[in-house]
């Protein structure tokens, strides 16, 4: 179930809760020893002449402050809480980063479409995983692993062609920003629903692919 702080004017949707100051080092802990999630530090942003920009260097970059610093930052993801205690300590600004494919995929929908899905779901009494919320207004729907196999082959036997819908599978060697890291001046991640107890066992894609199907062409 998500959480209603207050109603966006106009949409009904939930508003989500204002995340800043949380502290980077102990989400990313928590993330690891709570929910058993790989973590790794991403870049951060710097201050340049009044500026905040990303630490890659590229002041055009798409997602400024929420990417992978380097090549290899698969490898060094972590599940240890220690481990990745140590690593944002020497950086504390560093974004956090989920690798996908590992313990959940994420199914990626225009903001819009992931309300109204949310909305529907609520309706057919399913119980979504975490569900974030990105500041370029995307919704990423966490769910088990080996959905970026099955999903266009759902999609299809829904009677949609997967080319058709805004409708996306982040699975192995990729990854989301978890809240609460910022995109530059755009603003943070946050969650529409939050991890809690009562959705620490993810749902398959199965279950969700109907409500974010129907969503995404309803919201074309």
């Amino acid at each position: 179930m998500f959480i209603v702080e207050e109603t966006i004017p106009g949409t009904g949707a939930a508003q989500i809760p204002n995340q800043r100051g949380t502290s980077l080092l102990g989400t990313a802990v928590r993330y690891a020893e709570e929910r058993h999630w790989d973590v790794v530090p991403g870049t951060w942003l710097e201050a340049v002449d009044g500026v905040h920009r990303c630490s890659c260097g590229d002041a055009a970059c798409a997602a400024p402050g929420a990417h992978p610093s380097r090549p290899d930052w698969a490898s060094q993801a972590t599940g240890s809480a220690t481990v990745a205690r140590r690593m944002w300590q020497k950086r504390p600004t560093a974004s956090i980063l989920l690798p996908t494919g590992r313990t959940f995929d994420a199914v990626s929908v225009p903001e819009t479409a992931g309300f109204l899905a949310l909305a529907r779901m609520e309706r057919l009494g399913l119980t979504p995983g975490p569900v974030t919320l990105t500041p370029d207004r995307r919704m990423e729907f966490f769910v088990l692993p080996g959905a970026s196999v099955k999903v266009p082959d759902l999609v299809r036997r829904l009677g949609w062609s997967p080319s058709s819908l805004d409708l996306t599978v982040l699975g192995e060697g990729t990854y989301v920003a978890a809240p609460p890291t910022r995109f530059g001046f755009r603003g943070a991640v946050q969650w529409a629903c939050r991890p809690t107890p009562a959705n620490r066992w993810l749902p398959d894609a199965e279950e969700l692919v109907s409500p974010l199907a129907y969503a995404c062409g309803r919201d074309r």
